[in-house]
């Protein structure tokens, strides 16, 4: 995957909002005009709400690269960090799949305005594993994980946040779809609340540590002691 994501914008107000998104447009026409094969590389363009010193006008908004992307037929990533706090980046998967070939999922933890944080289990990250598995469209889904926090051991944030996101897609593959969406289908919203409800608690923790053990990898809790003493033994020798 080759995102591009461009940082560009003013920090006070624009006289001119048109302009920069020209020339953005034409940069991205000639960049992936190259003649790269598909099969080896797959392009995909990135937008983001605001950020640093561009607090307010930036260029390649998310409906800038949107429209681009659609228009191109080129991959649109969908950052979990970009976006208003309240927007939900599970909803727009099967939105934007109806008009894009692929998108790259950012997959990470959106705290105020900007992401990068290790991956949680919390309902935003879990209604965006859902919605890939859901979808029916994994084929045409890429999903990439952000561990960028020195506070605590490296190691961990990669097994934290890569176990964090297969549960997510498993909770995905065991949700009762079918017998919600006859229910939603019929008409019948309130049973499909019910079964929605239902699903919350079904046991798939236990799922999990039985997959865990068929891999032959520490369920929870018993994998840390490892990086524990990996961080002892090797990473604090190094200088």
């Amino acid at each position: 995957m080759n995102n591009i994501w461009i940082p560009d914008g003013y920090k006070d107000t624009p006289a001119n909002r048109l302009a920069p998104r020209e020339r953005l447009m034409d940069s991205l026409d000639q960049i992936l005009g190259a003649d790269v094969s598909r099969q080896w590389n797959i392009d995909a363009v990135e937008s983001k709400l605001f950020g640093i010193g561009v607090e307010s006008y930036t260029v390649g908004s998310h409906e800038f690269y949107l429209g681009y992307a659609a228009s191109r037929q080129v991959a649109l990533c969908l950052d979990a960090g970009h976006f208003h706090p309240t927007e939900s980046v599970g909803d727009k998967i099967s939105a934007t799949l109806l008009f894009v070939p692929r998108l790259l999922l950012h997959v990470s933890r959106g705290v105020r305005w900007d992401s990068d944080h290790v991956v949680t289990l919390d309902d935003p990250t879990k209604l965006i594993l859902e919605e890939c598995v859901l979808s029916g469209q994994m084929d045409r889904i890429h999903v990439g994980l952000d561990f960028f926090d020195a506070s605590i051991n490296r190691i961990a944030a990669w097994v934290i946040g890569t176990r964090n996101t297969k549960r997510g897609l498993l909770k995905g593959l065991l949700k009762p779809q079918q017998k919600l969406c006859s229910a939603e289908d019929a008409g019948d919203f309130t049973t499909r609340l019910s079964l929605q409800e239902d699903a919350r608690s079904l046991p798939w923790g236990t799922v999990w540590a039985e997959y865990c053990q068929r891999q032959d990898t520490p369920a929870d809790t018993k994998w840390l002691a490892c990086v524990q003493a990996y961080e002892q033994q090797v990473l604090s020798t190094r200088t």
